[in-house]
């Protein structure tokens, strides 16, 4: 090939070369390459959880604590503290360092709120009431006329607590007197002594009657219209805002909702 052809082709080629040298780093330069920031990761939750419950709740928020803990591993969930809603909400008032509160009314977590040490709590189940008697009915007790009868032995929940005002409410709207031996100032109490036979009969949630086949169940008349809401809320000094906040929304999500339909809790 002549020199001079050759010289050509040489430039010829360096040209497109360079050509296609332009064009590549146009293309990364592009807005959609690489223009944006890399998206944000957000932190992983730390520290330890303190929850208070409503006793009604124990099967629940054990389960929920756990798939918590398996959502967030940095985050410890301390042993959750069961007790009446009224009990709870004392010991919080006088100062108990805790989280998360979620009671088993509106106006036991009203009192927290009053005292400034929460706010905008939410609704996250329902629950209604049941009469239970010992497995087997030993006392024959067939409805709530028969809490009237001084021969049977019966337990309530004490007026103080959710389920004491509820039970309130249910006898009073049927019409009923009942003769009570005994009250108690948590719902598993009610159930514990009714399930050992130490009573023959008592009124305990829905819930709380399907945890165990110690009792018997006994649907009652007017009990749906007399339905106790459960409020949660993170405490304003709470000590893991974070987490605090992450496990209420935890709660009121679907995976929270599908635990507490699953253990016969209603929607809020």
């Amino acid at each position: 090939m002549p020199r001079t052809a050759l010289l050509r082709t040489s430039l010829v080629v360096a040209a497109v070369a360079l050509l296609l040298t332009g064009c590549t780093s146009g293309a990364d330069q592009s807005p959609g390459a690489s223009s944006e920031p890399a998206a944000s990761v957000e932190p992983e939750l730390t520290g330890d959880l303190t929850v208070y419950a409503a006793a009604s709740l124990k099967a629940a928020f054990d389960e929920l604590a756990t798939q918590f803990e398996q959502r967030h591993p940095s985050v410890d969930v301390q042993p959750i503290t069961y007790d009446g809603s009224s009990t709870l909400a004392t010991q919080i008032i006088e100062g108990a360092p805790v989280d998360v509160f979620a009671s088993a009314d509106e106006k036991n977590m009203q009192k927290v709120v009053d005292e400034g040490l929460a706010s905008g709590p939410q609704l996250f189940a329902t629950n209604t009431l049941v009469l239970v008697v010992p497995a087997g009915n030993p006392g024959g007790v067939h409805g709530l006329d028969d809490l009237g009868n001084a021969d049977l032995t019966v337990v309530l929940c004490a007026a103080e607590v959710p389920c004491g005002a509820a039970s309130a409410t249910l006898l009073s709207d049927a019409g009923v007197t009942a003769s009570v031996d005994s009250y108690e100032q948590n719902v598993t109490a009610v159930l514990t002594k009714v399930g050992a036979g130490e009573a023959d009969a008592g009124l305990v949630y829905v819930t709380d009657a399907a945890t165990t086949d110690d009792v018997d169940a006994i649907e009652v008349d007017g009990a749906d219209e007399v339905v106790n809401r459960y409020p949660i809320v993170a405490l304003a000094a709470a000590a893991s805002p974070e987490a605090a906040d992450a496990f209420v929304a935890f709660v009121l999500g679907d995976e929270g909702q599908e635990v507490l339909a699953s253990l016969d809790f209603g929607a809020p």
